[in-house]
C-alpha cells in the first residue's frame, strides 16, 4: 500500500490521467478513489488541486470524444458494444435513451452522475449527429463538474483521507489485500447485476419478416411500442399501441391466445424484453420482443405510421 501512495506522490498526474481515461473508456475501474487521494495529497502544493482537476477533466473528455466519434461513425452498433462491455445493467435499459432524447446535448453536463449513463450518452450524441461544438461544450462542462466534485472532496477532507490512507499503509500487506478485496467486491457486484439482467432478457425473439407476415394475416398480433414519447413521434410500426414502460400492465380485453409483440429502440431489445417478461408474469404466454427493434424494422424497408 505504501508503494501505491508513493506512486501517487511521484506520478500522481499521469496515474490520474490513466485511471480516468480507462474508466470513462468503459472499463470497470473506479477512478474516484484515485482522484480523491491525489487531490488530498496535492493540497500541500500551490496549484496542485487545479492540476489534478485539469488532467482528470481532459482524460474524461478524450475518452468521451472517442465514444462520440465511434457513435457518429458506427451508430447503433456502438451502443450494443457499450452494453456488452458495461457492467451496469441500467446503462442499457429504460432511462438512458429517454434522458438523452428528452434533454439532448445538455444532458452530457450531468451524465457522469447518472450510473451507467455516461458512456451510452456520449455514444448516443455521436449516433444522433449532435454537433461537435455542442458536444465539446456540454461534455467539457460535465467532465469539469465530475472531476471538480472529487477534487473538492479530496481537498476538503484531506486530513481524514490522510488518516485512512495512513492506517491502510500501516497494515502493510493486509492493507493492500483489503483494498484489492474491496475492488473485487465492487466489480463482482456489478457483474452479478449484469448477469441477472441478461438472464431476465433471455427469451425468444420475433424477426421483422415474421412480424410483417403476421400483421398482414387474418389474426395480427398486438404490437406494443415501449419507446419514450419523444422517439414515438418519429413514427411507429403500423397498428402499434404506445405504452408507458414503467406502468405497463396486460392490456384490458386482450384475448387469451392472442400474440403480443413488443419493440423498443434500445440495444439488445432490453426494454422490450423487460416488459415482455413482466407481461408473462401476468399470465400472457405468447409475448415476444422484436429482434433489432424499430431500427431493424426500418432497415428492412418496412413502412411506419405517424
Amino acid at each position: 500500500m505504501r508503494s501505491f501512495i508513493t506512486l501517487i506522490e511521484l506520478h500522481g498526474l499521469p496515474l490520474v490521467f490513466l485511471c480516468v481515461l480507462l474508466e470513462q473508456g468503459g472499463l470497470p475501474l473506479p477512478a474516484y478513489p484515485v482522484l480523491l487521494v491525489a487531490a488530498a495529497l496535492s493540497a500541500a502544493t500551490l496549484g496542485g488541486p487545479l492540476q489534478v482537476l485539469a488532467v482528470a477533466a481532459v482524460a474524461a473528455l478524450l475518452a468521451d470524444l472517442a465514444w462520440y466519434l465511434a457513435g457518429r461513425r458506427y451508430g447503433s452498433r456502438v451502443l450494443r458494444t457499450v452494453c456488452r462491455l458495461s457492467l451496469s445493467p441500467d446503462s442499457c435499459v429504460r432511462q438512458t435513451q429517454s434522458l438523452y432524447t428528452r434533454w439532448g446535448a445538455p444532458s452530457l453536463s450531468f451524465a457522469k452522475f447518472v450510473p451507467g449513463f455516461a458512456s451510452l450518452a456520449t455514444a448516443l450524441a455521436g449516433s444522433t449527429r449532435t454537433p461537435l461544438g455542442s458536444f465539446l461544450l456540454f461534455d467539457g462542462m460535465g467532465a469539469l463538474l465530475w472531476a471538480g466534485v472529487a477534487v473538492l472532496l479530496g481537498v476538503t477532507f484531506r486530513n481524514a483521507i490522510d488518516e485512512v490512507v495512513g492506517v491502510i499503509a500501516d497494515l502493510g500487506r493486509w492493507g493492500t489485500l483489503l483494498v484489492l478485496s474491496l475492488l473485487a467486491v465492487y466489480v463482482l457486484t456489478r457483474w452479478w447485476k449484469r448477469r441477472l439482467l441478461l438472464r431476465e432478457l433471455r427469451m425468444a425473439r420475433i424477426g421483422v419478416a415474421e412480424l410483417a407476415a403476421l400483421l398482414a394475416g387474418p389474426a395480427p398480433p398486438l404490437v406494443l411500442d415501449v419507446r419514450p414519447p419523444e422517439q414515438q413521434r418519429s413514427g411507429r410500426i403500423p397498428g402499434a399501441v404506445p405504452v408507458d414502460l414503467d406502468a405497463c400492465d396486460a392490456p384490458a380485453g386482450l384475448a387469451a391466445g392472442r400474440e403480443v409483440v413488443i419493440y423498443c429502440a434500445c440495444p439488445n431489445e432490453a426494454s422490450a424484453a423487460v416488459v415482455a417478461r413482466r407481461l408473462q408474469r401476468q399470465g400472457l404466454a405468447r409475448v415476444r420482443p422484436l429482434y433489432g427493434g424499430i431500427d431493424a424494422w426500418i432497415a428492412a424497408g418496412q413502412r411506419l405510421e405517424s
